[in-house]
This record gives structure tokens, sequence and C-alpha cells, in this order.
């Protein structure tokens, strides 16, 4: 099997392109700017090809023999995300399904997150619905390329897996909490926000047979069992680095911060590790029905709650 994994450079694509090295498939890996990892470079199965998804003409040589692609692409962590976000996400991805549909791809997965969906609790998770209401740039626009995506499944097996947060060593939102934390510069709002975690090993495993498996298809909710809130995970996270816990800030602060960072990327060019759009998503609660991955993707988790995997941050 040959498989294209949009986004490899990145800190998410890598990971997966590396968990696949174990497998017998090739990878057709789609970077833009920065380059791909040494390992991945280095190793027989990887074709690095430098794409822009802005630019159709670059997508259809690299999806040439390509059975599956796995997307991930996007623009993270800079500021104003909803001047950019319409292009960078659902255009992109409709360039992208051009090019697939042309080099007859069979299956497209996309990842996602539950946010899609709206507000979501345990008690209320989300289920695979595509009428959802997000109130965030990210969401809405991440949203339009699921259903962007669902609209071809007479011409592709469609696949949008809704990954909840993604915890472990070396995964850029985990790492930036660790160093703020350590700086005593560590904050988040008081309200409680459910979210659903599942560890980088899990998340590789199941997303691995979003491909793997033929029969796979449809949306999934990529979590483990667990049920806690933001700031239980944080703190809890601060405890085992044996930083300081996160400052309880009223909202206007935590956006007053999001907004200087932005402001910071704008002037300088530079990542910005939080905006506004990332704050008000960040104050929806999410938590999807794993169900269908426990049958179809990943019947036994390595960490079934974050308190299992905590070593691995």
């Amino acid at each position: 099997m040959k498989i294209a994994i949009t986004g490899a450079a990145g800190n998410l694509g890598s990971l997966l392109s590396e968990a696949f090295l174990d497998e017998d498939v090739t990878l057709n890996l789609l970077y833009h700017k920065r380059p791909l990892r040494h390992n991945l470079l280095s190793n027989s199965k990887v074709t690095p090809l430098q794409v822009d998804l802005a630019k159709p003409e670059t997508i259809v040589p690299a999806l040439q023999d390509v059975d599956a692609v796995v997307h991930f692409a996007g623009v993270l962590f800079k500021g104003n995300p909803q001047k950019f976000l319409p292009i960078t996400n659902t255009q992109y991805f409709k360039n992208l399904l051009s090019a697939a549909e042309e080099c007859k791809v069979k299956r497209i997965v996309l990842v996602s997150f539950p946010h899609t969906e709206g507000e979501t609790t345990p008690d209320h998770p989300a289920t695979g619905r595509l009428d959802g209401n997000p109130i965030s740039v990210h969401a809405q626009t991440r949203h339009e390329e699921e259903v962007l995506l669902m609209r071809k499944q007479d011409r592709f097996r469609c696949i949008i897996a809704r990954c909840g947060m993604i915890y472990g060593k070396d995964i850029i939102m985990m790492d930036a909490c660790k160093w703020f934390s350590r700086h005593w510069i560590m904050g988040i709002w008081k309200k409680p926000t459910w979210i659903h975690l599942i560890s980088k090993d899990d998340f590789c495993s199941a997303l691995k047979q979003t491909v793997l498996n033929p029969n796979a298809e449809g949306i999934y909710h990529i979590g483990d069992d667990g049920k806690q809130t933001l700031q239980e995970f944080v703190d809890e996270a601060c405890r085992y680095w044996g930083t300081r816990k996160p400052w309880r800030m009223p909202d206007w602060m935590v956006y007053t911060a999001a907004w200087c960072m932005e402001q910071w990327s704008l002037l300088t060019g530079s990542k910005s590790p939080l905006t506004r759009d990332f704050v008000k998503i960040g104050h929806v609660s999410y938590y999807g029905d794993t169900s269908r991955m426990k049958t179809d993707l990943l019947p036994n988790l390595k960490y079934p709650t974050f308190k299992d995997g905590i070593e691995t941050m």
C-alpha cells in the first residue's frame, strides 16, 4: 500500500509517519517549507515531496498511484486565524480532494477534533453528527472540511478521525505547558472544561488502522476511557513535572495574554503559542463516543486514562 501524508513535517504528521515505518507500506510524505525529520528522510520506504496545497498542480504528482491520503496539513500558532483559516483549511482541502479524485485515490482520512460537533460532555458525547454549530474559527473551518469530505463518499472511502487532546513527550502543546509552568506563567480560566484525552501511542495505533483496516469508514472519535476536566489534567501534569500548578485567571486576563501573543506574532512573523480563537475553542467542553473506535480500530488501549500514561509526558 502507498500512503500519502500531508503536513508530514509537522508535529503530529511526523509522529504518524514514524509509526508507519513498522508497516508493510511505502510513504509519500508531503511537506511545504519545513523539511522532514532526518530519520524519515533516510528511510527507504519514504519519498519526500515538497507540495504547496495552494497550487493544485503541485499536488497531483505527489498522489500518483497512492491508495490512501491522511490529511494533517494546516496553519496553527499564528495571529488573526479568522483571516487565513478559511483558505488554509477549507480551500486547501478542496484542492487536495480535487487532486485525489484526479489520481483515483481510494481512501481519504481527515484528522479532525470533536469540537466540530459543538459542546459535548461525557454525559452527552459527540456521536459523529455533521450538523454541529461550532463557535471558533478553527472548529468552523474544520467542520467545513468534514462536510466537504463526506459529500465525496461516492468517490472515496471517507474517514474522519476526531481526536481528543493528544498528550506525551514532544507534543507541542504539552511541551509549551511544561515550559510555561516551569517559569510560573502558566495560567488557565476558572470554569471547569471537560476534555477527552488520548496518549500519543494510542493515537498512532488508532490512526494507522483508519488506513490499514479495509472496512474502516465514517466518523470515529479517538479518545481514551478517562473523564476529567482540563483543569484537573494540567494540575496533575504539573505535579508530575514538579512545576507550579497553573494560576486560575479570569477570562479577560487569558484573552489579553492571547491578544498580546498574537500581536507579537504578527509583528515578528514568529509563532503565537496562544491566540484568542484558541482560548475560545479551549472553553468548549468536548468528549466523544469511542464505541466505533473500539470496534473497528483499537479494541485495547495501551493507556486507558492519562494517569496510566502520565509517565510518557
